[in-house]
């Protein structure tokens, strides 16, 4: 398993990232998503299977997780990844990630919907700090 670098750990506890997956027409598809770094320093994501995201991965399960340090933009930790999906109908995980968030992620979904847990396996690593240069 690839290692965080430790000078970009800190933006492993943002509060949001962006999740580029590939559409059915080849195109990405870029949505603001919520995630945790879990024990087992791997990230996860709580998604419903409704949307389009999870559509997309699981058809291509490539995709890159991108996550922007708000106070130095020039500093940023890319995660490429292969995306494995899980279902998480007891909502254990999703009560997981909502305390991180302060929020009841069970009222995010209307009756007879279903959540995934996303667990990211990065294939590359990418920290990049462009203030200092």
């Amino acid at each position: 398993m690839l290692a965080f670098p430790e000078t970009h750990r800190d933006l492993l506890n943002s509060d949001i990232a962006m999740l580029a997956t590939v559409g059915q027409n080849g195109y990405p598809q870029v949505t603001a998503v919520w995630f945790l770094l879990d024990e087992d320093d791997t990230v996860r994501l709580s998604l419903n299977t409704v949307r389009q995201k999870v559509k997309n991965l699981r058809v291509h399960p490539k995709c890159t997780l991108f996550i922007l340090d708000r106070a130095n933009p020039g500093r940023t930790l890319e995660i490429r990844a292969r995306a494995e999906l899980d279902p998480d109908d007891d909502y254990a995980f999703a009560d997981k990630l909502g305390r991180k968030y302060g929020a009841n992620v069970r009222m995010m979904d209307r009756p007879g919907e279903h959540r995934v847990v996303v667990t990211l396996h990065p294939i590359k690593i990418n920290a990049l700090d462009l203030s200092r240069r």
